[in-house]
């Protein structure tokens, strides 16, 4: 009986695991691959007037050249070397449009797109819980910590824990997350009162804007610190590649030198010896 039970259970476990396997092959092929979602550009483009401009050589500011008509910025476009007219702005009077080839157009896309994904990261939530008893040693650690936490740009959750009858005493503890809220003041904004959750009183607290832009303006410097290390290290490497080219070169002239010499030498003794 109990051989009975288990092969039934393995077959059961069997058949489930060939069910789920079809529902995700099903769910993959419904889902089909994705397609790639294109701006109206060039033939595509019907409005007869549109505020143009053309991306400069150089990847700085776009260069504004006006309102023109569709036949006008069609042909402006290939005068600048059969580049695409990609519609921009299809919502304003006239339509904005930029002369741009498609390619470097979508990379540059992608490329902001991941930047932006990059510097958006989501803010985590920190948590410091503490005893409306607590002593003042731990209550300046919970503060240390809950500063830490907002000087790195996250919220943070301050929790007073009650046990059994300690409930009754809630009014310490708000009086206890108001003196935390207080403290912090500097770098943070409380977001509302204190609420109950079950047993326990939580407050979020949020960085002040001054401590985020401070934030970001150090991960700038720091980025910016990194691109010019890297630059720095790629011109000393191409300084290195010449030196080394110009070494290699001088001695391949050396040894042409030598094989003239020897050359010479040689017409030399057959002159001698004749």
């Amino acid at each position: 009986t109990t051989t009975t039970t288990t092969t039934t259970s393995r077959r059961h476990q069997s058949v489930q695991l060939s069910m789920a396997r079809m529902r995700r092959n099903n769910n993959n092929r419904r889902s089909g691959p994705r397609v790639e979602e294109k701006p109206m550009m060039n033939e595509q483009i019907t409005a007869p007037e549109l505020r143009v401009m053309a991306a400069s050589a150089g990847g700085g500011k776009d260069e504004p050249l006006g309102i023109l008509s569709r036949a006008e910025a069609l042909q402006k476009a290939q005068e600048l070397g059969g580049l695409d007219l990609i519609m921009i702005n299809n919502n304003s009077d006239p339509p904005v449009c930029k002369i741009v080839d498609y390619s470097k157009f979508r990379y540059m896309k992608e490329k902001k797109a991941k930047e932006q994904k990059k510097n958006s990261k989501a803010t985590e939530v920190k948590e410091v819980k503490m005893s409306y008893k607590i002593d003042v040693h731990d209550y300046d650690v919970r503060k240390k910590n809950a500063s830490k936490f907002l000087k790195q740009g996250n919220r943070v959750k301050c929790t007073v824990m009650f046990r059994g009858r300690e409930v009754q005493h809630d009014k310490l503890g708000f009086e206890l997350l108001d003196k935390l809220a207080e403290d912090l003041g500097d770098l943070c904004v409380s977001e509302g009162r204190a609420k109950r959750e079950g047993r326990n009183l939580a407050r979020i607290l949020s960085p002040r804007a001054e401590v985020l832009k401070a934030i970001n303006e150090s991960k700038r410097a720091e980025e910016k610190a990194k691109k010019k290390r890297k630059e720095a290290a790629f011109r000393e490497k191409e300084k290195q590649d010449r030196e080394k080219a110009g070494l290699e070169l001088e001695k391949e002239q050396a040894v042409e030198d030598d094989d003239d010499d020897n050359d010479n030498n040689n017409d030399n003794c057959g002159r001698f010896s004749r």
